[in-house]
């Protein structure tokens, strides 16, 4: 890799821990901020996780850890609420890069689209609805609530997004370098039970 890449890399690295920015927007803040054309060539994700990882390390290792378990703790109690639309977890929570500044990301596999969203309705769960590329890269809806973390004194987005349950089979794949993406309750748990 070619160092201008490596830099665009560290500096989204910074400013997703220290902005909660997601990787996409902090490539593209970041070619901008060092002055590139906007058509530089951006670094892949698995480039600026690392960056990510490294900059916690150096900048947060003294709180990142009690952030990380207790926003996989909210995690927990979301895909516990929603445990019969088969949620797993995934994103920056799952992968363990997370900070306070991070949302938690939730993919529901439902038989019908919207029964998450009757389910919200029915418990009076105050939810706002967009559309985002699912990791397939169609879109999906997003079902966005706010909910504290206990310990972290603040409020946290979750991000519920509804897949259709014959998506689950293609979800499961494991990226190239081998990790998951994401895990279902039984994992997150064990992940969990590994930090306490």
């Amino acid at each position: 890799m070619n160092s201008l890449s490596q830099e665009i890399a560290a500096t989204a690295a910074r400013m997703v821990v220290e902005e909660g920015l997601e990787y996409g927007v902090a490539k593209r803040r970041a070619v901008k901020q060092m002055g590139l054309p906007a058509r530089t060539a951006l670094p892949g994700n698995d480039v600026v996780e690392d960056e990510v990882r490294d900059y916690i390390e150096v900048f947060c290792a003294q709180t990142q850890a009690g952030e990380l378990l207790a926003l996989r703790q909210l995690a927990l109690v979301w895909m516990t609420r929603l445990a019969e639309f088969r949620p797993y977890l995934s994103g920056a929570v799952w992968r363990g890069t997370a900070t306070a500044l991070s949302d938690i990301y939730l993919q529901l596999f439902c038989d019908d689209s919207k029964s998450a969203e009757i389910r919200l309705i029915d418990h009076q769960v105050r939810y706002e609805v967009s559309t985002v590329q699912g990791f397939h890269g169609e879109t999906v809806d997003a079902l966005s609530v706010l909910a504290t973390a206990p310990g972290l004194n603040q409020r946290t987005c979750v991000h519920l997004m509804v897949y259709d349950h014959d998506d689950l089979r293609g979800a499961l794949k494991p990226d190239a370098n081998g990790r998951s993406n994401r895990g279902d309750l039984a994992a997150l748990k064990r992940l969990i039970g590994e930090i306490e």
